[in-house]
């Protein structure tokens, strides 16, 4: 028996939103989510519901206020940046903007080697959307880091 459940890895986000049923369905058309399971109460309210994006798992369910669990939208935004890595990042955020999402960082060539941008998704969440354009070492890494920071 392993300890790490299939789909997920040693780690695997568990995100909470203010309409978790229309976050799954976003998810499913921006990410090409597979929905594995979903237990919804009586009166429509997720309390769990796993996804599978490419090989990693996503877990999420909607607010329980009266637990304390709320969304970036009941609480003014997230600290937190989930990063996917997907096949083609413009066609990815293209998708997701007309789904609802807003750009917070254009896609573009980043220093350490992807094409990639950010989006705010319609239920708060900040996705960093990468393709790998070359494998860049970490000295590299920190030289480009450098020149760039340099103004």
């Amino acid at each position: 028996m392993t300890s790490i459940p299939i789909p997920a890895r040693a780690l695997t986000p568990y995100i909470c939103c203010r309409d978790a049923a229309q976050a799954i369905e976003f998810y499913k058309e921006v990410f090409g989510a597979v929905e594995i399971m979903r237990l919804t109460e009586p009166g429509g309210r997720i309390g769990h519901a796993e996804l599978r994006i490419g090989e990693d798992g996503l877990m999420l369910s909607d607010e329980y206020p009266e637990m304390g669990v709320k969304g970036p939208l009941a609480i003014g935004g997230t600290p937190v940046t989930l990063h996917l890595y997907v096949a083609d990042a413009d066609a990815v955020v293209t998708r997701a903007v007309a789904a609802g999402a807003n750009v917070a960082s254009p896609v573009q060539d980043q220093f350490y080697g992807d094409r990639a941008g950010t989006i705010v998704d319609p239920f708060g969440h900040r996705w960093n959307i990468g393709t790998r354009q070359e494998v860049v070492s970490a000295e590299q890494m920190s030289e480009r880091f450098r020149h760039m920071t340099k103004g």
